[in-house]
């Protein structure tokens, strides 16, 4: 059938209408993301150094010092949420998959959405009913669960869907050859899915980093070093709140570059989930 010269001119038309048109709403996505990055590095530079690094802060109103505490219970903190949330997340996203069509398991994937979708800060008052007050104390540890109970669903979902994924042709030759259930799925299923589930453990990752909420009631702060679970640990949202509210200018900058700090663990977190997929998006294609 022939397409008449007219027909073919609005065509296409139509189809740089279309192109410019998302190529609109692609700019408009991302142009958040390159203003708060430039705001970020613009006020952040300025204060950040060897010292912010690597120094502890210093009394209010006196200048210089660093955040290195904060940091390093940054990490400690969600280093136990995730090794708490790993395993629950991991096995519940295995279980949901290769038995999801169970009531009991259509019951936990409702639990696992329910909590995705809980604010922050619901979660560390309720840690805080359940840990600190029962301890008397603010603790790394009260702070670690309440971030696993965040990634835990995040992991959870990301692991089924993952799983779900692996053809089941895979299954079948291994349980052919003789393999137990187990077996399969430990040396097969998983590695098979390894780069998606890698992924949805560093989304979790990076979302726990950057969340402050649940530490206020949980881990709290601290001025100083401490490495004890059952002690308040400095953190970075946490001190990055303090510092933004107070009324010294010098630990406003500190703020912005802790702020700096923290987005380029998220960023090199993003990076890293991208580079372990990046041998499955080249399969796909």
């Amino acid at each position: 059938m022939r397409i008449s010269p007219t027909v073919e001119l609005w065509r296409r038309f139509l189809n740089i209408v279309a192109l410019t048109l998302t190529g609109l709403c692609a700019i408009v996505v991302m142009a958040p993301v390159f203003i708060i990055l430039s705001y970020l590095v613009v006020n952040g530079v300025r204060s950040l150094n060897i010292e912010f690094l690597t120094s502890l802060p210093r009394s209010p109103g006196e200048p210089g010092g660093g955040m290195a505490n904060a940091i390093v219970g940054s990490f400690y903190i969600v280093g136990l949420a995730a090794i708490m949330a790993l395993p629950f997340g991991v096995g519940a996203g295995v279980y949901l998959a290769e038995f999801g069509r169970t009531r009991y398991a259509n019951v936990v994937r409702f639990i696992a959405d329910v909590l995705n979708g809980v604010p922050s800060i619901v979660i560390g008052v309720s840690v805080w009913a359940l840990l600190v007050v029962p301890m008397r104390s603010f603790s790394a540890l009260a702070g670690g669960v309440a971030l696993s109970f965040i990634m835990i669903p995040m992991i959870a979902r990301t692991t089924e869907e993952m799983v779900r994924a692996v053809p089941n042709a895979l299954r079948e030759a291994s349980l052919g050859l003789g393999a137990t259930y187990a077996r399969t799925m430990w040396s097969v299923v998983l590695p098979a899915a390894r780069g998606g589930i890698v992924t949805g453990v560093m989304l979790a990752l990076a979302r726990a980093f950057g969340e402050a909420a649940p530490l206020l009631f949980t881990a709290l702060g601290n001025r100083f070093w401490n490495l004890y679970i059952d002690r308040p640990m400095a953190n970075l949202p946490t001190q990055i709140y303090e510092y933004a509210k107070s009324p010294f200018e010098d630990w406003h900058r500190q703020a912005w570059a802790a702020a700096l700090v923290l987005i380029i663990v998220v960023l090199v977190l993003n990076v890293i989930a991208r580079v372990s997929t990046r041998e499955r998006y080249r399969a796909l294609r």
